[in-house]
């Protein structure tokens, strides 16, 4: 489990997953506005591995995705 020093991360599943079981993805808004980084995992396996990303580029790519600019992939 991914800890802030010695505290387990709150995790909130993400607006755009769905309540069905598909694509979805955590963060942890908390430790964001702590450390400045956006932590990541996948909802559906909470052992694995957490993305961790600086918040500032994780904010240019969720605008990104909101303009529809990954839509053509």
């Amino acid at each position: 489990m991914a800890t802030t020093n010695s505290s387990p991360l709150r995790w909130v599943k993400s607006s755009y997953s769905t309540q069905n079981g598909g694509s979805c993805v955590e963060w942890a808004p908390a430790h964001v506005s702590a450390t400045g980084v956006v932590p990541v995992r996948d909802s559906k396996d909470v052992g694995g591995p957490v993305l961790s990303f600086p918040a500032a580029s994780f904010a240019s790519f969720v605008a990104y995705v909101k303009a529809g600019e990954f839509d053509a992939l």
